[in-house]
């Protein structure tokens, strides 16, 4: 996911992917979780064809009216405006995904284990081989190593396999008509138009997620416009059939993210018996207690196996997608960097530990418990407490930062390990002290 498709919670399971830039664009990540970019049970285009003809809206085909006129005077082309916004209908099993609550919250364990497997690894790898020139040329052009772009690339689509199938303007006019977050769909609904306007792809390929996720990288038209590019010289941008436009238009976009060439994106670390686990962060950026390495490796912070951290003055956060007694990871600020594409904790960690095991890499030496997923009702249940506890203020069901911060807040009033994450047993002892 990128700048470009909306997620109820990273932490759904009914969803396996979407994109990150709607996340940021429309203020609804939580801290840690998955980042999906598709439906989890896909569609044949059979079916989605059929569920794009219901009985005609008449309010639909009002507005859809108003939209032709105003595309045409954003300077669409009249022939591109009316081929794609006439006879086109509502799209039920949009609203529906776009309506849906998460059921359960996701555990780090379950995310990373169903994210980064051997087969997903020994597939990038073989790519890698494969388009080795490629992806030394874009290095050189963008600064992003091979490893992190096949990385996103197998995150974002499994290497391209599952883009979506839904086409993207009827999808996009959908949300935009639904009214609840009009105005952002709206402006992208324009943004994909022109980019038929200009010939990237015709309007029967231009297909994509439930929320106008686009291509091998999963853009939305917004972010297609301002960092895709034509990397095969073709003349037109293909980021649906093109592996070179779609990796050269993700390592351009990396590079407006800010991402650092001489860094990596952090590493797995081992704590100390009796850490103060109160200095791992718990905010989605991972912001809280930068320190350089030397700062950390004082306090007896060591790479797996024991051995000292770098000797280089690299700023670090530490972060705990799990509870203590799961993996550690010293993040920087690549880091920071794969949270704009996607702002999701589990995401960045699951973006970084492929590319690691992409070069290499072993798998992670602490992945900590499965666990159940907790249910929406639970979580729920924990915040209303924590309400009543005076440590948060609203119950959303949804486990993000401030749950987090609140949980964490509760751990050191009653004498419990700080570290912010919740289990059946934290559930418990909220719901008993708020009575």
């Amino acid at each position: 996911m990128n700048a470009h498709s909306p997620s109820h919670s990273h932490q759904t399971l009914g969803i396996l992917r979407m994109s990150a830039g709607l996340l940021v664009a429309i203020g609804m990540a939580a801290c840690s979780g998955p980042a999906p970019t598709q439906v989890a049970v896909a569609q044949t285009p059979a079916q989605i064809t059929q569920s794009t003809s219901p009985p005609v809206d008449v309010s639909f085909t009002s507005w859809l009216s108003q939209v032709r006129a105003d595309a045409i005077k954003r300077g669409i082309s009249p022939a591109t405006a009316n081929a794609a916004l006439t006879n086109i209908a509502p799209i039920p099993r949009v609203i529906e995904l776009d309506n849906r609550q998460p059921e359960f919250s996701n555990t780090f364990t379950r995310y990373l284990t169903n994210s980064v497997t051997e087969a997903r690894v020994e597939q990038g790898r073989a790519l890698m081989q494969k388009h080795a020139e490629l992806l030394a040329n874009l290095e050189r052009e963008y600064g992003v190593p091979a490893r992190f772009l096949v990385a996103f690339w197998g995150l974002e689509t499994n290497y391209g396999r599952v883009t979506g199938e839904y086409p993207v303007v009827n999808a996009l006019a959908t949300l935009a008509h639904e009214g609840r977050r009009e105005a952002f769909f709206r402006e992208e609904m324009f943004n994909a138009l022109l980019i038929l306007d200009r010939g990237h792809i015709s309007l029967a390929k231009m297909k994509g997620s439930w929320a106008g996720a686009m291509g091998q990288t999963q853009f939305m038209p917004s972010t297609f416009l301002k960092h895709a590019v034509d990397e095969d010289r073709n003349g037109h941008i293909d980021i649906w059939g093109s592996v070179p436009d779609a990796l050269g238009s993700g390592a351009n976009y990396l590079k407006s993210l800010g991402w650092d060439d001489e860094r990596t994106w952090g590493r797995e670390v081992s704590l100390p018996q009796k850490f103060d686990v109160a200095l791992a962060s718990l905010d989605v950026d991972a912001k809280e207690n930068i320190m350089p390495l030397s700062e950390w490796s004082a306090l007896g912070v060591r790479k797996v196996g024991g051995d000292l951290l770098p000797a280089q003055d690299i700023q670090a956060s530490l972060v705990l997608p799990a509870d203590i007694k799961g993996p550690a990871f010293l993040v920087y600020g690549n880091y920071r960097a794969i949270l704009k594409w996607n702002r999701s904790a589990f995401y960045a960690i699951a973006v970084g530990h492929l590319a690691d095991r992409l070069s290499g890499g072993v798998s992670l030496a602490q992945l900590g418990r499965e666990g159940d997923p907790l249910r929406r009702e639970e979580i729920v249940d924990l915040q209303t407490g924590l309400v009543a506890l005076g440590h948060m203020k609203t119950a959303d069901g949804v486990m993000g930062s401030a749950t987090r911060q609140a949980v964490r807040a509760f751990q050191k009033a009653n004498g419990l390990t700080p570290d912010g994450y919740t289990d059946r047993a934290v559930i418990a002892a909220v719901k008993a002290k708020a009575g």
